[in-house]
């Protein structure tokens, strides 16, 4: 059973003690926290706060992936028939091409689990602590009992909390109790018993996430520990999990597979039926079979999205799923915040609407019109800043400011008017906060004040105006009418319109804190904050739409404040009519037209989380894939809905971060840009080298065909394919997979995500390549057979070392047909030029290591058989640059500006 404390002389669970009685048994400090040495101490004695990993794969499971396919089946069954029929060296040679295989294969996939654990320890979550009476933020394994855990609305939490303080506190615990019901957390001690976890208000459990409010905890237990580790321990290793193209990938090579046992097995039954020896048949399908093998096509797919992954992380996008990076480049609309993703997130005081005007704040010296005013004697002015100060949970610290950057704004604007937090907070202590409410779009404060209390309350204009009875005026109060009130908005979208985000501020006094705070307010007036573009957004956004990605911008804030924002960051349609509130509230139900019209839409505002879900449905319904960028708690419902969720590393909420597919390190809008374009690289790369991989064996298998259907030898041995391909498969189709985005990728839409791998158009490519390289290599094998009369051990070696060389220098011709012929993305690749002397260094040691010569049955040529070698095996290279440079390859697509190669 879990313990709730951490400290051996515990006798009752934590829920049941009182705050004192918990700090004194973890022997801690609520004021300071522990020291660092303290903090050691405990480390060692408890261990770091983490779970038991769900590891990846291990070192046995990885070597048996290996030998579990098709492929090793397929191998081994080739082995057994040259065993068969006496070629010993040969079965031998096979096991050994098996052996090697399954190395490379488990190298391969060990470096790409080892890639995904990289990624997966960049990701460790964050808290805030106190220790040594100052607050820090450290990583979550670091929490030990006693630690002091101050929490806020958007924090997941990372250990066992026993509730010391709790602000309007709220915590979501379906992760441990299936009840998706915020719970209100308490303080005190609960009676004696052993309630469910569900009940115990005044814990906060490791795994599940405050949604309002805020408070402080301190650790009761760490790690396996807490609730949570009590279920880790029943949940055993993880299985690996299996993106949707790596299935695709593993399908295409089984009915590749199959397909050639098809031919083969009619090929050596025409051949037979010819009266053809049954042995040369037997050796035919044998190579055959080898030549369909496509090695390691999933493995260096999953490697490519791996080592894509791990570039997209050096960038400051840290991807959390395989599959992920391939809904990134099919991405076509994305939902976007406005506040700190758009703009600079650094609000300033801008304009302050009044009931006597519109006042202008310039530097220290608020001015209505050209008549500068002094808060100290405009009492209607200074009852505006007091409220924007007392509402407000920032601070304004020597070493910069803390808290959110609309509030801050209040507070230095009200500071540089004389009117101070602290002085204010000492006349008017506060006592009570009703947190900001999504609901309802207001926050309020209580504050003790000689004739009961004052209730300072901020929010949305529209709805901070239903709550207001009265109007302060630069002559006292009066009541406020339906005319007032018609009023009052016009001044606030005046403001909005300007592109200012507005809050209406309003207060009242009452006798005690027990009545509804947002009813019978006295309206103050409407504060417009101006928050600037981020620098070099609007270039950013001009990126996405040449990309054929729509931003869509769906906010909290105000139309007008939107649409001046959108207008000046240029969002596409941002000047389109705005929806129909009615129309939002019944997504559910509405007609073609209204639907269209939605779609149409640049800008949504004053939506609720519930609308946003709604409307992401709404696109993927009428099949957009929908990206969402998000930052806070009520978010995360939007992140997990859809296709491509993207939070913000720096200012997003770890539940934000948890639930999304993608976080920004750097809250960076460019980073979103610039993570498409690896998107969109890598799928290109893993459908290119599937093309160069399915190229080659094909050739290989109409080579073969050819010389089985009229009767010829084999214009290579069974041994001699398997080692080409182990020289050109991996290595190569590696290198392609790691190529750089090349020229104008992201001058194109999108690919539809319901286009398979390989279009018609791939697929007659490969079928083109597949013919000029057997025609060539054949070619080469005739001429050394019929022309220079050179007897067949020469000939199979010109073929085989003709196709070898072909193969290699095919990796040229998978450069795109819009990049240059010299330059371009596969040249320019390094990885490509290694791999290509490792593969020419690997068929010289074929030729002239004299045992590996006589296994593969190599003869060493002579210089008059090597210039036919290379001869022959530039000219796939040539001929299909040619066809490419003349428009007549089929692999162009059809309309370039709309398609992906």
């Amino acid at each position: 059973m879990p313990r709730h404390d951490g400290h051996p002389d515990a006798v009752k669970p934590a829920h049941r003690q009182p705050v004192d009685a918990v700090l004194a048994q973890q022997a801690t400090s609520l004021e300071n926290g522990l020291t660092a040495g303290e903090v050691r101490a405990r480390r060692h004695r408890h261990g770091p706060n983490r779970l038991p990993e769900a590891r990846g794969p291990s070192v046995w499971r990885l070597l048996l992936n290996q030998v579990e396919s098709l492929v090793v089946i397929l191998l081994f069954s080739a082995a057994v028939a040259a065993a068969a029929f006496g070629s010993t060296i040969e079965a031998i040679a096979i096991l050994a091409a098996l052996v090697v295989n399954t190395v490379v294969g488990f190298a391969m996939e060990w470096r790409a689990s080892r890639a995904m654990e990289a990624l997966q320890r960049m990701s460790t979550a964050q808290v805030h602590v106190r220790r040594d009476g100052k607050t820090h933020r450290i990583g979550a394994d670091q929490l030990v009992p006693g630690d002091i855990v101050l929490l806020e609305a958007g924090d997941v939490i990372m250990a066992d909390l026993r509730l010391v303080e709790s602000n309007r506190l709220q915590c979501n615990e379906s992760a441990l109790t299936g009840e998706s019901t915020a719970v209100d957390k308490i303080t005190e001690p609960l009676p004696e018993g052993n309630p469910p976890i569900a009940d115990r208000r005044n814990m906060g459990y490791a795994g599940t996430a405050v949604t309002q409010g805020s408070g402080t905890g301190v650790v009761v237990a760490t790690g396996l520990a807490t609730e949570l580790g009590a279920i880790a321990r029943l949940v055993a290793e993880s299985g690996k999990s299996i993106t949707p193209l790596e299935k695709r990938l593993d399908r295409l090579g089984q009915r590749l597979i199959w397909l050639t046992l098809v031919v083969a097995a009619l090929v050596a039954g025409a051949g037979m039926l010819a009266g053809t020896d049954l042995r040369l048949m037997v050796e035919t399908a044998i190579a055959m079979a080898i030549a369909a093998v496509p090695e390691g096509l999933p493995v260096v797919a999953t490697l490519a999205l791996a080592q894509g992954m791990l570039r997209m992380a050096s960038r400051n996008a840290l991807v959390k799923r395989l599959s992920a990076v391939e809904t990134l480049g099919a991405a076509n609309v994305i939902f976007t915040d406005k506040t700190g993703t758009l703009t600079q997130n650094h609000m300033t005081l801008s304009r302050l609407a009044l009931d006597r005007g519109v006042i202008e704040l310039h530097d220290d010296e608020p001015r209505l019109g050209d008549t500068p005013l002094d808060p100290q004697g405009t009492p209607d002015l200074a009852a505006l800043l007091e409220t924007a100060t007392l509402c407000n949970n920032a601070s304004l610290e020597s070493h910069g400011a803390v808290g959110d950057p609309t509030e801050v704004a209040l507070l230095e604007a009200a500071n540089r008017t004389g009117i101070t937090r602290s002085e204010l907070l000492d006349a008017l202590p506060e006592t009570r906060e009703v947190s900001f409410d999504p609901a309802v779009n207001m926050m309020a404060t209580y504050h003790a004040a000689a004739d009961g209390f004052r209730v300072a309350v901020k929010g949305a204009p529209e709805s901070v105006i239903e709550a207001c009875t009265r109007v302060l005026t630069a002559d006292g109060e009066r009541n406020l009418d339906e005319s007032d009130r018609r009023d009052w908005m016009q001044r606030s979208e005046s403001l909005a319109a300007d592109g200012l985000r507005t809050l209406m501020l309003a207060q009242k006094s009452v006798d005690d804190e027990s009545g509804n705070p947002y009813e019978g307010l006295t309206l103050l007036g409407v504060a417009g904050l101006y928050d600037p573009p981020r620098k070099g957004i609007r270039e950013t956004i001009a990126a996405c739409q040449e990309a054929g990605i729509r931003l869509v911008m769906v906010t909290g804030d105000h139309d007008a404040t939107a649409r001046a924002v959108a207008r000046e960051v240029g969002i596409a349609d941002a000047d389109a009519p705005p929806a129909d509130p009615a129309t939002l509230d019944r997504l559910g139900a509405l007609t073609t037209a209204e639907r269209e019209a939605l779609l149409a839409q640049g800008v949504f505002a004053r939506i609720s989380p519930q609308q946003k879900l709604e409307l992401i449905q709404l696109y993927q319904e009428a099949g957009w894939v929908v990206g969402m960028i998000g930052d806070g708690v009520n978010d995360a419902p939007g992140l997990k809905k859809a296709d491509i969720g993207i939070a913000m590393g720096q200012r997003g909420t770890e539940v934000a971060r948890e639930a999304a597919d993608m976080v920004l390190k750097d809250d960076a809008f460019a980073t979103i840009v610039d993570a498409v374009r690896h998107g969109r690289t890598i799928f290109q790369n893993i459908r290119r080298f599937i093309v160069y991989l399915l190229s080659g064996n094909l050739g290989e298998i109409l080579a073969i065909s050819a010389a089985a259907m009229v009767a010829a030898p084999l214009p290579m041995l069974p041994l001699q394919i398997l080692y080409i391909n182990f020289v050109s498969d991996v290595m190569p189709a590696l290198a392609l997979g790691l190529n750089r985005s090349e020229a104008g990728i992201m001058d194109r839409p999108p690919r539809d995500p319901a286009e398979p791998i390989l279009m018609r158009r791939h697929w007659s490519a490969i079928g083109g390549y597949a013919v000029i390289i057997a025609a060539t290599a054949l070619a080469a094998f005739a001429v050394a057979l019929l022309v220079l009369e050179l007897d067949t051990a020469m000939a199979v070696t010109i073929s085989f070392l003709t196709f070898g060389f072909a193969r290699l220098w095919h990796v040229f011709n998978m450069r795109s047909s819009r990049s240059p012929l010299l330059l371009n993305e596969v040249t320019s690749n390094g990885f490509v030029w290694a791999a290509i002397g490792v593969g020419v260094l690997l068929l010289l040691v074929a030729t002239y290591l004299a045992p590996l010569a006589d296994i593969l049955g190599v003869t060493p040529p002579g210089a008059r058989e090597w210039l036919l070698i290379l001869g022959f095996s530039v000219l796939p290279l040539l001929i299909v640059q040619s066809l490419k440079h003349a428009g007549l390859w089929w692999e162009r697509p059809p309309h370039p500006d709309t398609r992906d190669d």
